[in-house]
């Protein structure tokens, strides 16, 4: 197998499209946001990337395998801009492998003529928090105006240590391709996967792109959440020691 293999299943015409990523990260927000899309909106796949820096591994579904791949899929809403949605279960185990895929990545986009990049992720607070704002970078000020209308924050020196993986790479190589772009970032505990974080920063993508879509099986999900992290805190409080204890620590 080539170091990047391109399986081409659809060639759909798209207007006007964008592209969003979602892949594995803090959280896994925008791979839980992009899998929400292809789940409520009507979509095909269209492309699908091999690579061997992807980890050698296949998954398995009802006894039948699929190598390591990430996948596109063109979306098509009844309103709003068409979308190209990659998403996938990995990311590359390598800083060769990151920019190689993302590279490739970005020449499906052209393939599609797609206008603009989402990169969707978490950033992580290490703290669980109550109220999920969504923090934004972008490659032009423009684009930092139109997201910041609708919501995004834009903070001095976050997150912390920049972008990384391809989320990073699709800011950085889009803007040498002279593409808009630009990275939402739900903030997020990043101990437990975050599907109130997903649809804080799904809220922003579709006010700036323009579809709308239902968010009941994401609310569902993040009440199944809150019932574990109820859960983690009563085994905390439950194994703490009494102050007593303290006390008996410092005798002798």
């Amino acid at each position: 197998m080539d170091e990047f293999d391109i399986e081409v299943l659809a060639d759909p015409t798209l207007d006007e499209p964008v592209l969003v990523e979602g892949l594995p990260g803090v959280g896994h927000v925008g791979k839980l946001a992009a899998e929400h899309l292809l789940e409520e909106l009507d979509s095909e796949l269209v492309r699908r990337v091999y690579s061997t820096h992807f980890p050698p591994q296949v998954s398995v579904e009802d006894g039948r395998t699929q190598l390591a791949s990430a996948e596109f899929h063109a979306v098509t809403p009844e309103d709003g801009r068409d979308m190209l949605v990659l998403t996938g279960d990995h990311q590359a185990q390598d800083n060769g492998g990151h920019y190689g895929l993302t590279t490739a990545f970005l020449d499906i986009g052209d393939e599609f003529g797609v206008e603009e990049v989402y990169a969707l992720g978490g950033v992580p607070t290490g703290e669980l928090i109550e109220e999920y704002d969504v923090l934004g970078a972008t490659t032009t000020d423009d684009f930092g105006d139109r997201l910041e209308a609708a919501g995004v924050e834009f903070r001095e020196d976050e997150p912390a240590g920049g972008i990384v993986g391809v989320s990073g790479l699709l800011l950085g190589l889009s803007e040498r391709r002279d593409r808009p772009a630009a990275c939402l970032m739900g903030e997020t505990s990043g101990y437990l996967v975050d599907p109130k974080s997903a649809q804080a920063v799904l809220e922003i993508l579709q006010e700036v792109v323009g579809f709308e879509v239902p968010f009941d099986p994401l609310e569902e999900r993040a009440d199944e959440m809150e019932e574990v992290v109820r859960k983690i805190q009563q085994m905390e409080e439950q194994s703490a020691p009494s102050p007593a204890d303290e006390d008996l620590r410092y005798i002798g």
